[in-house]
């Protein structure tokens, strides 16, 4: 701090030892003095707050430092939570706080619009505490994450392509949620997650539907059958489960595969009768 101290009085000496004059030159270098001595004056005023500042988690237990992260979170400082779960973690690893911490954390970056790192979270606990009590929410939470993705601040300034933003991510968010529910059904998160799925469940079925019919108007048959039989196994109960059925019978029929036609005409009449007639009728 001496050495500081010695350059601000250097500074100051040579500005007033300048001439008073108004001329250009000097008064332009009087003025990149003083901001040379501004600039040190804020360069010593970083170094001692620094040299005073403290973690302010330094002698706090577990317990506290993790109430003082749940108030970050009801106030929805999500910045600061991070700090204090990660803290946590780091000065108390082997502990059910940092366990429980790592899962925070996880949410606060959800909120915080850092989705990418929210998955990591979230996946290194799943991974580290396989037993955990807490692994319904987990597996909610993931769902929910990739479920939201485009939402956050930097998809809404770079905006991904439907194919890499809506699909993949909402495949991604349909498993989490059928895991919830097929693994935890007693859980207080499997009603949310039956909701969730359903609606995913729809929107990814006429996603494949409307690629089935791309291909057909294209004359790729063999792709259109392959979609449409795609949506109607992964995609049961969904509406447009009847126009995939349709794909497949008129797709079979232009590939030549009558025994395919057939069957998938039978399932049509079965389920739709309706529908199947029309077909049959040429509408």
């Amino acid at each position: 701090m001496n050495a500081v101290y010695l350059q601000l009085y250097s500074i100051i000496r040579v500005i007033n030892q300048m001439p008073k004059s108004r001329t250009a030159p000097a008064t332009l270098t009087r003025i990149a003095l003083s901001l040379m001595l501004a600039a040190s004056l804020s360069a010593c005023s970083m170094f001692s707050s620094s040299d005073k500042q403290k973690d302010e988690t330094e002698g706090l237990s577990a317990e506290a430092i993790y109430q003082k992260a749940q108030a970050a979170v009801k106030a929805t400082d999500y910045q600061q939570a991070i700090k204090l779960y990660e803290s946590l973690e780091a000065r108390y690893p082997l502990g059910l706080h940092a366990q429980q911490a790592q899962l925070e954390s996880a949410y606060a970056y959800y909120k915080y619009d850092e989705p990418d790192t929210a998955l990591d979270m979230v996946d290194r606990f799943i991974r580290m505490n396989p037993g955990s009590k807490d692994m319904a929410y987990a597996l909610y939470l993931r769902g929910l994450v990739n479920f939201n993705r485009g939402s956050s601040l930097v998809d809404r300034v770079f905006p991904r392509s439907i194919a890499d933003l809506d699909i993949v991510r909402q495949k991604e968010a349909f498993h989490d949620f059928s895991r919830v529910i097929n693994r935890y059904p007693d859980s207080p998160y499997a009603k949310d997650a039956q909701l969730r799925v359903q609606y995913l469940r729809n929107t990814l079925a006429e996603s494949e539907v409307n690629v089935a019919k791309y291909y057909m108007e294209r004359g790729a048959w063999l792709a259109a059958f392959n979609r449409a039989e795609y949506a109607i196994k992964h995609y049961q109960g969904s509406p447009v489960i009847i126009d995939a059925l349709e794909i497949k019978v008129r797709a079979a029929q232009q590939l030549g595969k009558a025994d395919l036609a057939a069957e998938s005409l039978h399932v049509l009449e079965a389920n739709f009768p309706e529908r199947a007639a029309k077909l049959k009728a040429g509408k």
